[in-house]
């Protein structure tokens, strides 16, 4: 099938009753048939369901959807973006090891890797730019992943996935790929060398700023069994979960197992099953919906360069844009509907614009079919430093919008009466 039929039909086989819609299991728990079923359930050692915080047959379809959609073996479905973040990396990091990140990130991201992670003794370094060989410079034997996002949020940056995976597999170490900004349906990580993809379901996916949630895509394609010193916790008898050996047990997707097994189990960060009907509604529309912010995003984005009041526009559809080649190779000509633009008179005028705007929501969510918009500096990304903001890509006068889904006569004519505050 086609991503936009995947999108619609992945992942669902109907029961009994044949409901077309995906049924929303609302239940916190699954009645065992006897006790050598639960136990067979609890060791793995075989599928089905038993406690809603670890597995939920509605939250299984979504799960199963997007896994196809990237390309992957194996998905596990959170309660936000920033949990699929979090279980991502500790499933594999532990205290003395240490993470390479490009330093484009979204704030709470950063902010998570660079401040959180050191006191559980972890090190997030950020090398000078996100070029291969600044990101290879910094791997050594206690790396345990190379994380990026594959367009930069809010820096739209677009990263080399190809360069950076041969550069991360090199040093037998997995590329952790953030794909939120571009989504499957424009990119997919996964046939470009990245070893596990994460998104905020909230953002594009769920597409109407109605419903929280993040999902984690195991490959099922990097060596782990390679690597016994470096991934024990993957080889070795797990401690935490009845001595199961992923890779032996599950070749085929070890990853997201142990990340279901260990970090989903003990931390809690499960998705609803509510939620995750919304955000499957939400990527039934997924593919015309981004050709829609799509047109409009590039209308928007040629009126602000011709704009006097207007220093500068980052947008990846344009061809003197730094990252438009690299846009072309791994997007295919199309661009996501982020753009970000600096206003003449800098971090006032900025926050001039910001406040004058009546249509565009002041909001620091993204991908909603309502456009909005959002001053960086000082809201994702203010509690970092000037130096931090710096090497992140944000600047005072930097302003981002994420265009969405109405008629743009009526987007251009509010950003005129916001720059004219």
């Amino acid at each position: 099938m086609r991503d936009e039929t995947i999108a619609i039909h992945g992942g669902y086989v109907a029961d009994s009753s044949r409901a077309i819609a995906v049924p929303i299991y609302q239940t916190v728990a699954h009645d065992f048939i006897d006790a050598d079923h639960a136990g067979a359930v609890f060791d793995l050692e075989t599928p089905g369901y038993h406690y809603s915080r670890m597995v939920n047959p509605t939250v299984d379809v979504l799960e199963q959807r997007i896994a196809a959609l990237e390309g992957g073996a194996g998905a596990m479905a959170v309660s936000s973006g920033a949990a699929a973040v979090t279980l991502s990396i500790l499933n594999l990091v532990g205290a003395g090891d240490n993470i390479v990140s490009t330093p484009q990130l979204y704030g709470a991201t950063y902010t998570f890797f660079a401040h959180v992670l050191r006191t559980l003794g972890i090190e997030a370094r950020f090398p000078r730019d996100d070029r291969p060989d600044s990101i290879e410079a910094l791997i050594d034997g206690r790396t345990k992943a190379v994380f990026c996002e594959t367009i930069g949020n809010p820096a739209g940056n677009v990263i080399d996935l190809a360069g950076v995976a041969a550069a991360a597999h090199r040093h037998g170490v997995p590329l952790i790929a953030d794909n939120t900004v571009a989504t499957p349906l424009l990119l997919k990580p996964i046939s470009h060398g990245a070893d596990v993809v994460i998104h905020s379901l909230t953002k594009f996916i769920g597409g109407h700023g109605t419903t929280l949630g993040g999902i984690i895509v195991d490959s099922g394609r990097f060596p782990w069994g390679e690597h016994p010193d470096r991934f024990s916790q993957l080889i070795d008898p797990e401690p935490a979960f009845h001595g199961v050996q992923y890779t032996t047990r599950f070749p085929d997707a070890p990853y997201i197992v142990r990340c279901r097994s260990v970090g989903l189990r003990n931390m809690g960060s499960a998705m609803s099953p509510f939620n995750a009907f919304l955000q499957i509604q939400g990527l039934e529309t997924l593919a015309v919906r981004l050709a829609r912010h799509e047109a409009n995003a590039r209308l928007v984005a040629d009126w602000l360069l011709a704009d006097d009041r207007v220093s500068w526009v980052s947008f990846l559809g344009f061809p003197d844009n730094p990252y438009h080649e690299l846009a072309r190779r791994y997007l295919g000509g199309r661009c996501p509907s982020i753009i970000t633009f600096g206003v003449h008179g800098g971090f006032d005028a900025a926050i001039g614009v910001f406040n004058g705007v009546k249509l565009f929501k002041r909001c620091v969510n993204m991908g909603d079919a309502k456009s909005l918009i959002a001053h960086p500096a000082s809201t994702t990304h203010r509690q970092l430093t000037p130096s931090e903001l710096e090497l992140v890509g944000v600047t005072p006068d930097m302003v981002r919008l994420s265009v969405g889904l109405e008629h743009p006569d009526d987007l251009l004519e509010d950003l005129d009466q916001g720059l004219s505050t």
